[in-house]
């Protein structure tokens, strides 16, 4: 298997919690430019994958290399970010009594901190980079209102809008779709849809109508290794899929996969 354009390569990789492995020989190979979409049962690894990628957690043995050249498991955190590693987590994390505007500003590349922002001299170029995230996330009308007024759905296009500041190489994003309305999910997707190829992109979900929507090939995960991959019909329709997908018999299995 050539490894010449990965942007992420995980390779025999376990990880134990007292006796559980939630990860098990998992080998997982990423295209630079990719939007990939993971799904699986809970309980499938799906969370401890991103947090091996991002080092919240060390794998006790296999190998995690970013860009084919990178170590990931012999740097923290911080350095991982560095790297152009960026993660966005289920629930949207933002400052909520800072205007939309200063949000992407406190994240843009380089260091800084809430203090020495806000109090210091935009630059011009800032100031462009900005409104360009602001536009491409879709919130450039409500730069100026408070992130904490804003929708759970605009929340979350702002978050993936304040880890676009940071100019990340590879995209972490965990169900991006829980809790929007229908119209938030179709914008959303059409986010990510247009965020690859510029950005690597990995989406974690379980709304199957979503994952329909953006991906183009999606891995199944289960007790931790990866159970097939394919476009979302070759996923929906292997019999192993069918077999373990939520624990449930193919008609109600289906059901959830559609």
């Amino acid at each position: 298997m050539s490894q010449k354009s990965f942007i992420l390569t995980l390779e025999g990789v376990t990880k134990a919690f007292d006796g559980f492995k939630a990860i098990n020989e998992l080998n997982f190979y990423m295209d630079e430019g990719e939007l990939r979409v993971v799904i699986g049962p809970n309980g499938a690894g799906k969370s401890t994958m991103l947090d091996l990628i991002t080092g919240r957690t060390r794998p006790d043995v296999g190998k995690v290399e970013f860009e084919q050249k990178t170590d990931l498991t012999a740097l923290n955190e911080s350095q991982i970010n560095q790297l152009g590693i960026g993660r966005k987590f289920q629930t949207p994390s933002v400052y909520i009594d800072h205007s939309v505007f200063e949000n992407i500003w406190l994240s843009l590349e380089g260091p800084r901190t809430v203090w020495s922002t806000l109090f210091s001299r935009m630059t011009g170029a800032q100031k462009d980079r900005i409104h360009e995230v602001l536009k491409t996330v879709g919130l450039q009308d409500r730069a100026t209102v408070k992130a904490g007024s804003l929708s759970h759905g605009q929340k979350q296009w702002l978050e993936i809008g304040m880890l676009l500041a940071q100019n990340p190489k590879l995209l972490l994003v965990d169900e991006p779709a829980a809790g929007m309305s229908d119209e938030e999910t179709a914008r959303t997707g059409e986010l990510l849809m247009s965020l690859a190829g510029q950005h690597s992109i990995i989406v974690i979900e379980h709304d199957m109508t979503f994952v329909r929507q953006i991906a183009r090939k999606v891995t199944v995960l289960h007790q931790g290794t990866v159970l097939c991959e394919g476009t979302v019909d070759e996923v929906q329709n292997d019999p192993r899929v069918i077999e373990v997908y939520l624990g449930r018999k193919k008609k109600g299995h289906q059901a959830c996969l559609n």
